[in-house]
């Protein structure tokens, strides 16, 4: 599988580099980025693991030049509809990174896309792969997601997006995602600049959602079943992530970004329109998610933002099947 990477960020740098090189049968055939020193950058942590990639100021002279079978959309989040279009109107899927769009409406016109655009919710391979099948496909869930991290540490080229797009939006997608639920409501919701919470009716059960941007990383995934029993947890960060690190095992955001791109080389490009129409129905436990899935997590932030306006009130959240048309 060829992918073309539009942005050469940390994301690329720290994430889709080190996955493709990890990743079975998938390369990086070109990058494309206006900025010359980060196009660079990024060609050459290719070239030192193997690789061999052209780079492009811009999309339009990759997309034209190179043959290529999904296109990785990495670049600062106004740029993501348009990259997406582009791509469309060239017949190549994108994967867009994560949050999809800065509001509500431009998620919805991601989602109209042909063909449509998958998201980079990588969570689902980490949290996700570790817990579905330990979770029932019927019954009340209570789940406490937790994600937070030093955002200094990261050391991004130019972003700097609030806590509930930059980490909120995974524990959001994750929630319904390991509940197999659609979102109904938020209340109680707190958003500041660098850390947000809410809680999060689903229509099986009840979120608990925690991030922030100025903490320590740490990642904690609960969910238990009405009584209170534990069913599943999952913790990622602290000592755990760094003894990992001096045994010489994967990162974690590298590791969930190879399992997603072997996840849509195992679907086959050419057949994920098929499987698209699957990702739309709604099965439990689906790891793929696609923009419609952005749009309904983009329509949960706008919930949160408005209930925390109206100082921790209950927000209806938009149904699944108005956001996606």
């Amino acid at each position: 599988m060829r992918l073309g990477i539009a942005g050469c960020g940390r994301i690329a740098e720290r994430g889709y580099i080190p996955a493709a090189l990890a990743a079975e049968g998938v390369t990086i055939a070109a990058f494309a980025d206006p900025n010359p020193e980060r196009l660079d950058r990024c060609r050459a942590l290719w070239s030192d693991g193997g690789g061999e990639a052209r780079g492009y100021a811009g999309l339009p002279a990759l997309l034209e030049a190179e043959p290529i079978d999904l296109l990785v959309v990495a670049a600062p989040l106004a740029h993501h509809l348009p990259l997406a279009e582009e791509a469309a109107a060239a017949g190549v899927r994108s994967l867009v990174e994560k949050p999809p769009t800065p509001d509500l409406s431009t998620a919805q016109r991601l989602a109209a896309l042909d063909p449509e655009p998958l998201l980079a919710f990588n969570r689902r391979f980490l949290q996700g792969a570790e817990l579905r099948d330990a979770i029932p496909a019927e019954g009340w869930l209570e789940l406490d997601l937790e994600l937070r991290f030093r955002r200094d540490t990261w050391g991004a080229h130019e972003v700097r997006d609030e806590a509930l797009l930059d980490a909120g939006i995974h524990l959001i997608d994750l929630a319904c995602h390991l509940a197999g639920a659609d979102p109904i409501a938020v209340r109680r919701a707190r958003v500041e600049p660098e850390r947000a919470e809410l809680e999060l009716e689903l229509s099986r059960g009840r979120a608990r959602i925690r991030c922030a941007t100025d903490r320590r990383h740490r990642e904690v995934v609960a969910v238990s079943d009405r009584a209170g029993r534990m069913l599943a947890r999952s913790a990622w960060g602290g000592l755990r992530n760094r003894l990992a690190g001096a045994l010489g095992k994967p990162d974690p955001l590298a590791l969930s970004l190879q399992r997603q791109l072997e996840a849509v080389k195992a679907a086959g490009v050419p057949l994920l329109e098929q499987q698209m129409g699957r990702l739309h129905q709604g099965h439990p436990h689906r790891l793929l998610a696609n923009a419609a899935d952005g749009a309904t997590a983009m329509a949960v932030v706008e919930a949160t933002r408005r209930s925390a306006e109206l100082n921790g009130a209950e927000v209806t959240v938009a149904p699944v099947a108005e956001v996606a048309t």
